[in-house]
């Protein structure tokens, strides 16, 4: 009945589902587990008018063109740029650290010291790993070093994967840098933007094709089965592709067990103000147990005497309790991957893609750009 399976109908799932269908002409099955598409980027209007992000805020950059374009196939765009702010002893400024932050943290001629200096030792524009400056022997970039690790850095850092920054995988340290710039965006890619009706109307687009069915609330394990070096399909032999997005660890089982993962517990708020606060969004690396605040109204703007407010728990993931969101990169959690690394390569249907399946951090346009590059290599 299907040429191709997909498992997951978040981006990866549907921007290979609607290659398979309108290039290749294949029929293709899409499995969810939830009872509603575009994974993580899931989007609604609540009870209040305003549209939210179910499972937290997901703002679309990119430089890739070749991303923006096959995107823009599927939804027009409102042109938006995210700003954030931290609250540091108990005043919010902006982030990544920048010039300006510095002049509302600083007195001026300690603020006009540590821009000279780090005019000195890097270009404009570029965005620095906390821990790289902390290497430098300027002893102004030292003192700078410092100040954002303690103020910003070390503490979020604990919250979000709750371990210290010493354990965790340079890929993710280097996502909270110093600007050497005035910058006060939190993105400085090319194309920044919002899709008109949201990210499930997005998906919803790609995957409209005819040659696409959608099967939602279905875990793929009643459906699917591995056994004896083989993939069964409603208990008949599956010859084709097999995508995967989901865990690695849950396709075999847990053989090798568990992978960790950090999840969230997501909090939403109405506040019967029009506003709660000024930016979109304001990290909390300190003194409280969340990690950020985001009001929806400052990124789809409605009118309305409510607002809508999202704090966000980190947590530990249990299986069955809450959502895997963010594979913990430490080097056991890597050496555990790579056992089922190993033991999906002895199966050349199945290609794993994704956060989850591949084990790896995805922002948004990252997802699609490799979902666009799995299917040349598949078509190939």
């Amino acid at each position: 009945m299907f040429d191709v399976v997909i498992i997951g109908a978040g981006f990866a799932g549907a921007v290979l589902a609607e290659r398979f269908a309108s290039k290749e002409n294949k029929k293709v099955l899409v499995v969810e587990r939830r009872n509603h598409i575009a994974g993580n980027c899931y989007d609604e209007v609540d009870e209040n008018g305003i549209l939210i992000h179910k499972y937290g805020p997901h703002l679309f950059h990119t430089d890739d063109e070749n991303v923006w374009k096959y995107l823009s196939k599927f939804t027009d765009w409102i042109v938006y740029h995210h700003r954030v702010k931290a609250m540091i002893d108990g005043q919010p400024v902006p982030i990544p650290f920048n010039f300006n932050t510095m002049r509302e943290v600083f007195p001026q001629s300690l603020a006009d010291r540590l821009e000279t200096a780090l005019l000195k030792n890097f270009e404009y524009g570029q965005k620095v790993p906390i821990l790289e400056l902390k290497k430098s022997s300027d002893p102004d970039l030292q003192f700078l070093a410092d100040y954002v690790y303690e103020k910003i850095f070390l503490h979020y850092t604990e919250k979000q994967w709750g371990q210290t920054p010493d354990k965790i995988a340079g890929a993710v340290t280097a996502r909270v840098p110093v600007f050497v710039g005035r910058d006060d965006r939190y993105f400085n890619d090319r194309f920044q933007a919002l899709p008109t009706r949201g990210y499930t109307a997005l998906v919803k687009n790609i995957l409209d094709n005819k040659n696409i069915k959608l099967l939602l609330n279905t875990d793929f394990k009643e459906i699917m089965r591995i056994e004896d070096g083989k993939i069964f399909l409603l208990d008949t032999k599956f010859d084709g592709k097999l995508i995967y997005t989901g865990q690695l660890d849950e396709l075999f089982d847990m053989k090798f067990g568990a992978l960790p993962y950090r999840s969230v517990e997501m909090k939403f708020e109405t506040i019967k103000e029009e506003h709660f606060q000024e930016p979109a969004t304001i990290n909390y690396p300190n003194n409280y147990d969340f990690t950020r605040v985001t009001e929806f109204k400052n990124i789809h703007p409605v009118k309305s005497d409510r607002t809508t407010i999202l704090k966000e728990f980190p947590q530990t993931y249990i299986p069955g309790e809450n959502v895997p969101y963010y594979p913990i990169f430490t080097d056991e959690a890597k050496a555990a991957y790579e056992k089922y690394a190993a033991e999906v390569s002895k199966y050349p249907q199945i290609i794993p893609v994704g956060r989850l399946a591949e084990y790896r951090y995805y922002d948004m346009d990252d997802m699609v750009k490799r979902a666009l590059e799995v299917y040349e290599e598949i078509s190939k």
